[in-house]
Protein backbone atom coordinates (compact mmCIF):
# COMPACT_ATOMS: atom_id res chain seq x y z
CA UNK A 1 0.00 0.00 0.00
CA UNK A 2 2.76 2.46 0.74
CA UNK A 3 4.22 1.81 -2.83
CA UNK A 4 1.07 2.75 -3.92
CA UNK A 5 0.41 5.95 -1.89
CA UNK A 6 4.32 7.45 -2.53
CA UNK A 7 3.18 6.85 -6.81
CA UNK A 8 0.46 8.93 -6.86
CA UNK A 9 0.68 11.07 -3.88
CA UNK A 10 2.74 14.13 -5.66
CA UNK A 11 0.33 14.37 -8.93
CA UNK A 12 -3.14 15.42 -9.66
CA UNK A 13 -3.75 12.12 -11.01
CA UNK A 14 -3.66 10.48 -7.69
CA UNK A 15 -6.89 8.04 -7.24
CA UNK A 16 -7.25 8.57 -3.05
CA UNK A 17 -6.63 12.16 -3.53
CA UNK A 18 -9.30 12.78 -6.16
CA UNK A 19 -11.84 10.36 -4.98
CA UNK A 20 -11.35 12.05 -1.22
CA UNK A 21 -12.05 15.30 -2.75
CA UNK A 22 -15.44 14.20 -4.05
CA UNK A 23 -16.60 12.33 -0.90
CA UNK A 24 -14.34 14.51 1.58
CA UNK A 25 -17.35 17.62 1.11
CA UNK A 26 -19.98 17.79 3.21
CA UNK A 27 -22.53 16.79 1.19
CA UNK A 28 -22.16 13.92 -1.09
CA UNK A 29 -22.41 11.30 1.16
CA UNK A 30 -25.41 11.96 2.37
CA UNK A 31 -26.75 12.24 -0.95
CA UNK A 32 -25.25 9.31 -2.08
CA UNK A 33 -26.70 7.31 0.53
CA UNK A 34 -30.39 9.22 0.45
CA UNK A 35 -30.29 7.94 -3.07
CA UNK A 36 -29.68 4.48 -2.22
CA UNK A 37 -32.29 4.41 0.31
CA UNK A 38 -34.83 5.98 -1.97
CA UNK A 39 -33.70 4.84 -5.16
CA UNK A 40 -35.48 7.78 -7.21
CA UNK A 41 -35.68 11.17 -5.94
CA UNK A 42 -36.83 14.40 -7.21
CA UNK A 43 -34.57 17.48 -6.59
CA UNK A 44 -37.09 19.22 -3.52
CA UNK A 45 -37.39 15.58 -2.18
CA UNK A 46 -33.72 15.81 -2.13
CA UNK A 47 -33.30 18.90 -1.07
CA UNK A 48 -36.45 18.48 1.99
CA UNK A 49 -34.63 15.23 3.10
CA UNK A 50 -31.21 16.83 4.17
CA UNK A 51 -32.64 19.99 5.40
CA UNK A 52 -29.84 22.19 6.01
CA UNK A 53 -28.35 22.21 2.38
CA UNK A 54 -29.29 25.56 0.20
CA UNK A 55 -30.89 25.12 -3.18
CA UNK A 56 -27.60 25.83 -4.10
CA UNK A 57 -24.52 23.80 -2.87
CA UNK A 58 -27.35 20.82 -4.03
CA UNK A 59 -27.54 21.40 -7.30
CA UNK A 60 -23.54 21.93 -7.07
CA UNK A 61 -23.05 18.76 -5.11
CA UNK A 62 -25.62 16.72 -7.31
CA UNK A 63 -23.81 18.16 -10.78
CA UNK A 64 -20.30 16.83 -9.61
CA UNK A 65 -21.77 13.25 -8.57
CA UNK A 66 -23.87 13.49 -12.29
CA UNK A 67 -20.13 14.24 -13.53
CA UNK A 68 -18.16 11.73 -12.25
CA UNK A 69 -20.99 9.04 -13.30
CA UNK A 70 -22.38 8.29 -9.89
CA UNK A 71 -25.82 9.63 -10.29
CA UNK A 72 -28.37 10.14 -13.18
CA UNK A 73 -30.56 12.76 -14.28
CA UNK A 74 -33.88 11.94 -15.80
CA UNK A 75 -35.66 14.83 -17.38
CA UNK A 76 -39.39 14.23 -18.37
CA UNK A 77 -40.84 16.87 -21.32
CA UNK A 78 -43.75 17.45 -19.17
CA UNK A 79 -44.76 21.01 -17.72
CA UNK A 80 -43.93 21.78 -14.80
CA UNK A 81 -40.72 20.23 -15.57
CA UNK A 82 -40.33 16.96 -13.83
CA UNK A 83 -36.82 15.74 -13.07
CA UNK A 84 -35.59 12.44 -11.36
CA UNK A 85 -32.38 11.86 -9.63
CA UNK A 86 -31.10 8.22 -8.97
CA UNK A 87 -27.69 6.38 -8.38
CA UNK A 88 -25.85 4.56 -11.62
CA UNK A 89 -24.79 1.25 -10.71
CA UNK A 90 -20.95 2.67 -10.11
CA UNK A 91 -22.91 5.08 -7.35
CA UNK A 92 -24.78 2.12 -5.93
CA UNK A 93 -20.94 0.42 -5.65
CA UNK A 94 -20.11 3.02 -3.45
CA UNK A 95 -22.96 1.96 -1.16
CA UNK A 96 -21.45 -0.66 0.98
CA UNK A 97 -18.41 1.63 1.70
CA UNK A 98 -20.46 4.90 2.24
CA UNK A 99 -22.42 2.53 5.09
CA UNK A 100 -19.45 1.19 6.52
CA UNK A 101 -18.15 5.11 7.04
CA UNK A 102 -21.76 6.12 8.45
CA UNK A 103 -21.90 2.97 10.91
CA UNK A 104 -18.29 3.76 11.87
CA UNK A 105 -19.06 7.62 12.25
CA UNK A 106 -22.56 6.80 14.36
CA UNK A 107 -20.70 4.65 16.97
CA UNK A 108 -17.64 6.74 17.47
CA UNK A 109 -19.11 10.38 17.29
CA UNK A 110 -19.40 10.84 21.02
CA UNK A 111 -15.95 9.94 21.54
CA UNK A 112 -14.90 12.42 19.35
CA UNK A 113 -16.95 15.29 20.13
CA UNK A 114 -15.03 14.22 23.73
CA UNK A 115 -11.63 14.67 22.20
CA UNK A 116 -12.36 17.59 20.71
CA UNK A 117 -13.69 19.18 23.58
CA UNK A 118 -10.43 18.20 25.31
CA UNK A 119 -8.20 19.43 22.55
CA UNK A 120 -10.00 23.01 22.85
CA UNK A 121 -9.97 23.31 26.25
Amino acid sequence: MEKKIREFSNTEQCPVRNVLDRFGDKWSMLIILLLGEQEVMRFNEMHKAIGDISQKMLTVSVRKLEADGLISRQIYPVIPPRVEYQLTPLGRSLLPLMATISDWANKNMQQILQHRAQFVS
